[in-house]
């Protein structure tokens, strides 16, 4: 008598991103018993709307990337972190002796030391400028990521523009000390600067989230980057106070989310004119670029491994 065996084969499950939980086909360890379920990721179509719960799900990864390239950027470098101290510094200097010189005659309703005034609107500046820059290249950087497994896409922008929150507690440490050389008293207002910083943080990503996924796509769009930043950094009010441009302008020009965040740093630091209606539109503005960018981040993802 011959006996025969049945082998029951279950359908193959397939996974899509409209369940709340993901899973990916991850290494398994050999010691691991596996059930050798086959995991399928399709991508969802029409206008993908944000899936947060699987961004808390994987808030450890973004830590981790946030980490990884903060230990790349200060690795193997001869000054270290004493870079995000120098560039600022250098920054107020170049601008205290060179534009000061020549057109600070000129400039009204600064009632504070030059050195003091320029500092800080360099303290968002810095962060914009470096951080929007590397996130929008952060992907084309790391094509190996976008291919090798699958991970919220979106944490590559922002973890790379997040790591340079730290340089921007160097600048603040730096600042105090610029504060107290110049004998200048903070406004109480300064209580406001952590909201401030997150409104940076907005905006930095508003830009550097689209310039992201845009460089998958067109590769020629880094090069815009340089020439984007020289353009935004004449059109914010770093180095010159909102009054030496004409007031028709004012609202205009606070379509760049840069420009109510700096008129709001010194106004919160020196306790200067707030200007509303400058800082409420530059808001807006950067609120609105970002919620745009991440729904188009979202929506152009899934072609991100074919074009890499």
């Amino acid at each position: 008598m011959i006996e025969t065996s049945e082998t029951h084969v279950s359908p193959t499950p397939v996974f899509t991103t409209d369940q709340v939980q993901m899973r990916t086909n991850a290494a398994v360890p050999a010691d691991h018993d596996t059930d050798g379920t086959e995991v399928i990721i399709r991508p969802r179509s029409g206008w993908i709307a944000i899936d947060w719960k699987e961004m808390l799900v994987h808030r450890e990864l973004l830590a981790f990337l946030i980490w990884r390239d903060i230990s790349i950027r200060y690795k193997q470098t001869i000054l270290g972190s004493a870079w995000a101290i120098l560039q600022p510094l250098l920054l107020m200097l170049i601008f205290t002796f060179v534009f000061r010189r020549f057109v600070g005659g000129n400039i009204r309703d600064i009632h504070v030391p030059y050195p003091v005034f320029v500092f800080a609107g360099l303290i968002p500046w810095t962060l914009f400028s470096q951080g929007y820059a590397q996130a929008a290249l952060s992907l084309s950087n790391q094509q190996h990521l976008l291919t090798k497994v699958y991970f919220p896409r979106l944490f590559i922008p922002v973890a790379a523009a997040s790591v340079f929150l730290v340089d921007l507690g160097y600048s603040l440490g730096i600042y105090a000390f610029v504060l107290l050389y110049y004998r200048v008293m903070p406004s109480w207002t300064i209580v406001f600067l952590p909201l401030l910083i997150v409104l940076t943080l907005i905006a930095t990503l508003s830009l550097g989230v689209m310039l992201a996924a845009l460089t998958v796509f067109y590769r020629d769009v880094r090069h815009i980057v340089p020439f984007l930043t020289q353009i935004l950094m004449f059109l914010t009010p770093v180095i010159y106070p909102v009054s030496a441009l004409p007031a028709k302008y004012h609202q205009l020009l606070a379509l760049n989310p840069m420009f109510g965040i700096v008129v709001a740093y010194r106004a919160a630091i020196f306790g200067d004119d707030w200007h509303w209606s400058i800082i409420a539109i530059s808001t807006t503005s950067a609120i609105a670029s970002f919620l745009f960018a991440i729904f188009y981040f979202r929506r152009t993802e899934r072609q991100f491994a074919d074009f890499v």
